[in-house]
């Protein structure tokens, strides 16, 4: 049986507050300095390096867990500024010590891994308050070995990388009688082991391993374990359009189609899997990998929808749209996100993929920006029933990804005084940046909102009637103060069955964008609060680690007892980027998936190149259809488009228009 709801916070999050009292930071075996892309080591250096960082590693243990730990002093957690807690309010901004607070980050990480290892190791699910784990599959995924293998790397963390390696080389098997999804098993195994791979031999000096020394036995465990994987996703491909089916089979490679939706795939989920697939045909010189994900934007692409709003399911069996439902929460999210970084992956040689995103943050900003009743805030909403029917003012916390995205985009991962210099700037990316930094406040907002200071999975927002759209002229939002009964909170609505946390990286993710390409402290602040937060009200006893809240707009806080693999592969690595110098992984030098993995950008080369073109669309973004000459030249396709997924030198044809049926998810 797990633990029940109604926990609050001690335990882990005390030890922690007790270093933060001492102000002397312990020293690690695994010390982060900064990471230049061009410094590499020899494999002796690194060999020397394991054994000193070993050495350091047992000083630090004993330092964290040793009978001096737990005479440090301790607070229950359950009030802000009480006695133990004065690390929390923090010194003035002018006085901070960023790396000393991703020192702070990197701790409660280590504390995590640290409680996932004691109690749950190997397991793919942990629950932090029952001290036990789950099985996805009989042998297990490594669900959240994998997922955190980068975020060892980055924040130097050896010994515990070695264990980590150590497991994924003598007990992980994919080769099991399993039904996997596969958008999950992509994003988060795939794109965790290709992560791997690309920072243990670029970056050698991160948490350096003998084992994967070059000319090492293990040097191509990552690689090797990834294209087994892929191999298996690919007969999710299989369909007759192209699209993924929403599982696969990892032992046959038999795709499955999705057990709700009406048989449908999530669209988020089919067309967010081409980085990864991408990158690893990029590795591998196989094209088959980059064919199969590359065909489904195209097919995606081909039924024309307008101002490149798609539906959030998809057949994929027909390869057309289930419903009307048009979203960036759940469903619809990363299809936008893997538009421009697909463009950006391979170094801005592929402007189909720059036309698409162009077309689809215009019909974003055209239909779903709205603001908020009295304080102005930009609410990027919800089309429930189509283009033409009502918006609900319903943000999920996923949508928060979006104003990150949108900054990437307007500066291609160059800061704004970069991107400003390089002659591609003007009114279309100054009005975009505008538009990011007052969504990322309106996610901020969330978290200010709620008691804990922790968003919920759902707000919804007031608005007028009708509502005042984008179009409508441009608004500022009030500011954003502490006051427990801010008129600005009037904005904000959470139900009862939405105010859960989950742990989710959305909102700090753009928090790091922003800062990496504004410069502007207060992305880092905020971020700050946010993991203060975290730490204050969502630590397990007994150092067992962090976990959801069922409830965040309670204090104490009513605890979900589950660990999500995203809290460590993504929440608190962005964290932790957002208070490191920014040479640790420039943003112009890579790409960043969904899952939060790390991918280098390269060149396409003459099998590995953009194997299709778009069909000529109007001014709506429909596609224009050729007729024969005794009909007008040209006429636009139906709201809603079935099409086989045409070749570059085909002929566009007649589409044909089907109705659709109402969504009502």
């Amino acid at each position: 049986m797990h633990a029940q709801n109604g926990h609050t916070s001690n335990g882990i999050g005390q030890k922690l507050e007790g270093f933060f009292d001492n102000r002397q930071l312990p020293m690690y075996k695994d010390k982060p300095y900064s990471y230049a892309a061009s410094r590499r080591r020899a494999p002796l250096y690194k060999q020397w390096r394991v054994i000193v960082g070993a050495v350091l590693g047992i000083l630090a243990l004993f330092y964290l867990f040793g009978p001096s730990a737990s005479r440090k002093p301790r607070s229950t957690g359950k009030s802000r500024g009480g006695a133990g807690l004065s690390w929390l309010r923090g010194p003035d901004a002018a006085a901070v010590d960023w790396n000393e607070r991703r020192e702070r980050v990197k701790e409660a990480f280590m504390l995590s891994w640290d409680g996932y290892e004691q109690y749950a190791w190997g397991y793919d699910v942990y629950y932090p308050l029952a001290k036990s784990g789950d099985q996805m599959a009989e042998k297990g995924m490594g669900w959240i070995i994998v997922d955190a293998l980068d975020t060892l790397m980055i924040m130097n963390l050896t010994s515990r990388l070695s264990h980590a390696r150590e497991w994924i080389s003598t007990s992980l098997d994919y080769n099991q009688d399993q039904e996997v999804n596969t958008f999950e098993t992509t994003i988060r195994m795939l794109g965790g082991l290709l992560s791997a791979h690309y920072l243990s031999t670029t970056f050698p000096q991160m948490a350096p391993i003998a084992d994967d020394d070059h000319g090492a036995a293990g040097e191509d465990l990552y690689i090797e374990k990834a294209a087994d994987l892929a191999d298996r996703l690919l007969g999710a491909f299989n369909s007759e359009s192209g699209v993924p089916y929403a599982s696969v089979n990892l032992k046959t490679s038999d795709g499955v189609p999705s057990h709700a939706d009406g048989g449908a795939s999530s669209t988020a989920e089919a067309a967010s899997v081409q980085l990864e697939m991408k990158y690893l045909a990029n590795l591998t010189g196989e094209s088959n990998y980059w064919d199969k994900a590359e065909k489904v934007i195209q097919v995606i692409d081909n039924n024309g929808m307008e101002d490149g709003l798609l539906p959030i399911f998809i057949y994929a069996s027909a390869g057309n749209f289930r419903g009307s439902n048009i979203r960036l929460g759940s469903r619809g999210d990363s299809y936008y996100e893997y538009l421009i970084k697909q463009y950006l992956q391979t170094s801005e040689q592929e402007p189909i993929y720059l036309d698409m995103w162009n077309q689809a943050l215009a019909g974003v900003r055209k239909h779903l920006i709205v603001y908020s009743k009295d304080s102005n805030f930009t609410v990027l909403g919800e089309r429930p029933n189509g283009l033409s029917k009502a918006l609900s003012p319903k943000m999920d916390h996923l949508v928060c990804f979006m104003p990150g995205t949108i900054a990437l985009g307007a500066t291609g991962g160059r800061s704004v005084e970069e991107a400003k210099k390089s002659g591609k700037w003007g009114e279309k990316q100054e009005s975009e940046m505008q538009l990011a930094a007052e969504l990322t406040k309106t996610c901020w907002g969330m978290y200010k909102k709620m008691a804990t200071g922790l968003a919920a999975e759902i707000t919804f927002f007031e608005i007028n009637d009708p509502p005042r759209m984008e179009s409508d002229g441009i608004r500022k939002s009030v500011e954003i103060t502490d006051e427990k009964d801010a008129a600005w909170k009037q904005d904000y609505t959470v139900k009862p069955m939405d105010s859960h946390n989950l742990q989710r990286p959305e909102t700090v993710e753009s928090l790091f964008y922003m800062w990496r390409i504004t410069g502007d402290v207060k992305y880092r602040e905020w971020g700050w609060e946010m993991f203060k937060s975290f730490v204050k009200y969502t630590a397990a006893d007994d150092g067992a680690g962090y976990t959801s809240l069922a409830d965040a707009n309670e204090i104490p806080p009513v605890m979900k007892d589950n660990m999500e693999s995203f809290w460590l592969a993504e929440t608190l690595k962005y964290f932790y980027l957002l208070f490191s110098p920014n040479d640790l992984l420039p943003l112009d030098s890579i790409v960043i998936n969904t899952e939060a993995h790390f991918f280098p950008r390269f060149e396409l080369t003459k099998t590995l190149k953009t194997g299709w073109e778009r069909k000529p669309r109007d001014s709506d973004g429909k596609i224009i259809v050729e007729k024969p000459k005794d009909s007008p030249k040209h006429e636009r396709a139906g709201a809603s488009v079935s099409v086989t997924a045409a070749e570059p030198s085909e002929t566009v044809r007649t589409v044909k228009v089907e109705e659709t049926k109402k969504d009502d998810t």
